[in-house]
């Protein structure tokens, strides 16, 4: 791994200043980043470590909205009982990210600024229409996800929490690499505040709205509703896990899975 600058702020306000400088990266819980270093794939001059930053961690569940800290581990969203009470789909899609050490590592601001396409949470943030703050500004899902590891995120913009409504009903199914544990494919669903949202991941460039499948489910929220349902292949991904038409037939399916477990 190449020499670099290391720093570790204490606020929110030193962490943005020192992320402006040329050529720095921010590291959360460090799982995508590090592992991209030592393959020289990232080559930062800095670091800015949010570690110690105490007004990132933390869970609130208040007015129909979860509000998870950026720096809040998947495992402690995964055991908090106030997100289980409200959306058991997100305790449950957390609880399923990679292995144990990734889950206490990994954080959700971490998962959302890095957007890999095979990603759990982007299809939860996606699915649940939440709202991504930073420390300049909010951001609708439906705005922040913009393609291949690519976010509406401007250099040196530190994610500071996310807010979740509370839906109706929602629910994740993930068919996943056995090696990984990334999604082969992924499906979060919910019906509520939001209107009828169906957030896919693993199968394109990046997590995108099954709007097929929405309507259909909008019509009638039900898994016979997705009966014969089908999503189109084009622009999704081909590789030596499975063919573009491979995820797309699994698509609906999850899909449907997800509607009857919800």
């Amino acid at each position: 791994m190449q020499a670099f600058a290391y720093a570790k702020p204490a606020t929110l306000a030193d962490a943005a200043q020192a992320a402006k400088a040329d050529n720095t990266k921010i590291i959360a819980g460090g799982q995508s980043l590090l592992g991209s270093m030592k393959l020289g794939l990232a080559a930062p001059d800095a670091l800015v470590d949010l570690a110690a930053i105490t007004e990132l961690k933390g869970i609130t569940v208040a007015g129909g909205i979860v509000k998870i800290g950026a720096m809040t581990t998947h495992a402690e969203v995964a055991a908090n009982a106030d997100v289980a009470q409200a959306i058991p789909a997100l305790a449950d899609l957390a609880g399923n990210i990679g292995d144990r050490q990734v889950r206490n590592r990994g954080t959700l601001g971490g998962s959302l600024a890095n957007n890999d396409p095979a990603a759990c949470y982007p299809a939860a943030v996606l699915g649940l229409g939440a709202t991504v703050h930073t420390h300049t500004r909010s951001i609708a899902a439906d705005d922040f996800f913009k393609g291949l590891y690519e976010t509406a995120l401007s250099e040196g913009e530190v994610i500071t929490a996310v807010s979740f409504p509370v839906p109706t009903k929602a629910a994740w199914q993930k068919f996943k690499q056995p090696a990984s544990r990334f999604s082969l494919v992924g499906v979060f669903v919910s019906t509520g505040p939001q209107g009828v949202r169906v957030a896919v991941t693993g199968a394109g460039a990046g997590v995108f709205r099954a709007k097929t499948l929405e309507a259909k489910l909008a019509a009638d929220w039900s898994a016979a509703a997705l009966d014969g349902a089908t999503v189109s292949a084009d622009g999704l991904n081909t590789d030596l896990h499975g063919s573009a038409e491979y995820r797309a037939a699994l698509i609906p399916v999850l899909a449907k899975r997800a509607v009857a477990a919800s």
